[in-house]
């Protein structure tokens, strides 16, 4: 089964790193060439990625009856408030830009932050739903969760979990909420994964019949898929530069003895694609410096570069697929049509599945805010926030609807 990780990630703010590779980049990264003048000098080590801001309580003073928090939405006994809703959209340009990596043009950007902020009430609703769903299903994912934070911890060269609790902190976050939403992140993953993914397949003559009806699309110039190791050497003095290179060498070694590229990557390098395990896309001839492309157009599928000096630093590049000039035979696309397929049927699949969640459970929106819902972008129903009854539907427990606290908004 295959891990289904974008959806996943679109439907939780915290962008978690790529499982897979990606397809090509339309901006590629930028290799360094010969003729270049020397880079800037690198940014600082990068900061522990943020979490959500810290949901304010949702209550009131009985003496004072002001307002404290505005709930919008009530997803069986849980709420989404206002705050939330505005900081989703708020950070929709920087979960735009975690989506592309570098790949989208300016109005695909644009795009993607309008679309974000339409959906981001219904999205913030799929997620709670999703969530209580993992919680309904028992589903345990600490040892996951102590796996990434530890990941966080290595690639923002920490020396321990207290001090990346400090780090956070020092950005204003709260260190519960921000492993609550790695948690809440990892959980929707396997929901998907298990109630929607598993029960999608394609079969061997389903890629082979695709294949034949799209022959056309896959006649291609010579090209090579990259990925890399950077160790940046910028502003380093001789004797840090050497420590550097047994930085390199080391990370070179490691996959050499048979450890995931990918994940020597995100340990060791300080290139920006280092999260994505170094990818850094396809690349005809031409594309490249002319040293650079003398190596790789040399190399077959999973070959190795030695680690090569360059003014930036030292890099290691991986080819990971090594296409001909010409008609591409099955057997060199047959992952990358495999993906497309499942990719797209899980669309549908998961917005029907979230559909009928919907149906399962209580869902009510306050008026004046909308949610496109369903497979399509039908508006939920908008009801009083201020229902005297409960609702029953299918078995599921009964509550009241935004409760009767006279001092909360809408209320």
């Amino acid at each position: 089964m295959r891990n289904f990780g974008l959806m996943a990630a679109l439907l939780i703010g915290l962008p978690l790193a790529a499982q897979e590779p990606t397809p090509p980049p339309t901006q590629k990264p930028t290799l360094e060439k010969p003729d270049e003048a020397p880079p800037e000098p690198a940014a600082p080590a990068k900061k522990p990625a943020a979490a959500p801001a810290k949901k304010t309580p949702v209550s009131a003073s009985s003496s004072e009856g002001k307002v404290i928090e505005e709930i919008v939405a009530r997803v069986n006994n849980e709420v989404i408030t206002r705050s939330e809703l505005e900081h989703s959209r708020a950070g929709a340009e920087d979960d735009a830009k975690a989506e592309c990596q570098n790949r989208c043009t300016p109005e695909q950007l644009k795009a993607i932050v309008e679309d974000t902020q339409k959906n981001a009430l219904r999205n913030l609703i799929d997620q709670s739903l999703l969530v209580q769903r993992g919680k309904d299903m028992s589903i345990n994912v600490e040892p996951e969760v102590i796996k990434q934070l530890d990941q966080i911890r290595i690639e923002n060269k920490l020396d321990s979990m207290e001090s990346l609790e400090k780090a956070v902190e020092s950005q204003g976050l709260n260190w519960e909420d921000f492993k609550n939403n790695i948690r809440n992140g990892i959980l929707t993953k396997k929901v998907i994964n298990n109630e929607v993914g598993s029960h999608i397949s394609i079969g061997k003559d389903e890629v082979k019949k695709y294949y034949e009806e799209h022959k056309k699309d896959y006649i291609r110039p010579e090209q090579v898929v990259l990925r890399s190791i950077e160790v940046n050497t910028a502003g380093k003095d001789a004797a840090d530069v050497a420590e550097l290179k047994k930085k390199a060498d080391t990370a070179l070694k490691r996959v050499k003895d048979g450890e995931d590229f990918a994940e020597i990557a995100k340990r060791y390098s300080d290139g920006a694609t280092a999260k994505q395990g170094g990818y850094l896309g396809q690349y005809k001839r031409g594309e490249l410096s002319p040293q650079l492309e003398e190596v790789v157009f040399k190399l077959k599928k999973n070959d190795l570069t030695d680690v090569m000096e360059t003014k930036q630093g030292f890099l290691i590049i991986q080819v990971l697929e090594h296409y001909d000039e010409g008609q591409q035979s099955l057997d060199k696309v047959e992952n990358e049509i495999m993906d497309k397929l499942y990719g797209e049927r899980m669309e549908p699949a998961l917005r029907e599945y979230l559909k009928t969640l919907r149906e399962e459970s209580y869902v009510v929106i306050k008026p004046g805010y909308q949610d496109a819902a369903g497979g399509g972008n039908s508006e939920i129903q908008e009801v009083s926030a201020t229902p005297e009854t409960t609702k029953t539907k299918k078995g599921r427990k009964k509550f009241l609807v935004f409760g009767k606290r006279s001092s909360v908004s809408g209320d």
